[in-house]
């Protein structure tokens, strides 16, 4: 078994196993090469059907191009997609754009309230019409008690302290104290009650494997990642004011493949074009306790 498919085998495990233990689960896509990873493990675990609806946290910000491909992939793929917002915070534009927030200020309005409450169904949440393509007011309002996220113990210090099955309260707080031991394999799936679970299948993948799988397996990722000849392209996504790309002559995975094996970005964080890790020292950390993705 080559070091792809054992990555693969578990990842397909804990989603599985997620499924048959959390009711009402969902699975956080940020558009992003590693949630979308986590989308196609989704359609390999379940034979080609994903069983739980893909919820996007819609900023406003978001680089066009990315919209764009979420909506087409999502009609490709038949998937059941779902947005949510922080409405208010948008109309009182309370964002960094605006110039009425700090850039963690701005994540916490349009990232994690918009997250919480999108989740709880205490929000309007938006559901594609596949029959139109667009999108409208989802009728369920039943809170989803389980989420699925891409997220990677390399990609970021916080992270790093997740566990596979992670329990949060019921308002999405992180007790990073007080978590599950996981040894041999061997995952605590049973909380009690008003548990808000973080199930992250991808926790043991690095850059390097999320890219050689994208190659090995064909999926589809958004053409922000690549040089289009300006000898820069971006090596994490997020909101356009927030997010810069990177120095890289990369056109194609294959490229980007070789780069990252050549060390060129050993000492520079993936999340070094995010603006807001850099705000405050331990901004994402607190951002991550009170329920950021």
């Amino acid at each position: 078994m080559t070091h792809l498919e054992s990555l693969e085998n578990k990842s397909i495990h804990i989603l599985r196993e997620a499924y048959n233990r959390f009711p009402n689960l969902c699975m956080l896509w940020s558009i992003g090469k590693d949630s979308t990873v986590l989308l196609s493990l989704a359609r390999k675990a379940f034979f080609g059907h994903v069983p739980f609806p893909l919820v996007h946290i819609d900023t406003h910000y978001k680089i066009p191009e990315m919209i764009v491909y979420r909506d087409m992939l999502a009609k490709e793929w038949n998937l059941d997609m779902i947005y949510g917002e922080n409405t208010k915070a948008l109309e009182k534009k309370l964002t960094f754009p605006d110039g009425n927030a700090t850039r963690i200020e701005c994540c916490k309005n349009l990232k994690t309230e918009a997250l919480r409450n999108t989740l709880s169904g205490e929000w309007k949440r938006f559901r594609m019409n596949h029959n139109t393509g667009t999108y409208e007011v989802d009728k369920n309002t039943e809170p989803y008690t389980g989420v699925i996220v891409g997220i990677r113990a390399d990609e970021e210090g916080s992270r790093s302290k997740e566990r596979y099955f992670s329990p949060r309260d019921r308002n999405n707080d992180w007790d990073i104290g007080d978590q599950p031991p996981e040894f041999w394999g061997q995952y605590k799936t049973d909380f009690k009650s008003g548990t808000h679970i973080r199930v992250h299948p991808l926790l043991d993948w690095t850059e390097l494997d999320v890219w050689e799988y994208i190659e090995k397996e064909g999926v589809p990722v958004v053409s922000l990642y690549f040089n289009k000849g300006d000898g820069k392209r971006y090596r994490s996504l997020g909101c356009w004011p927030c997010t810069t790309p990177v120095q890289s002559d990369s056109k194609n995975i294959k490229e980007i493949i070789e780069e990252l094996k050549t060390g060129k970005f050993s000492n520079i964080a993936e999340r070094s074009g995010r603006e807001q890790d850099k705000e405050d020292g331990g901004g994402l950390e607190e951002l991550r306790k009170d329920g950021y993705m």
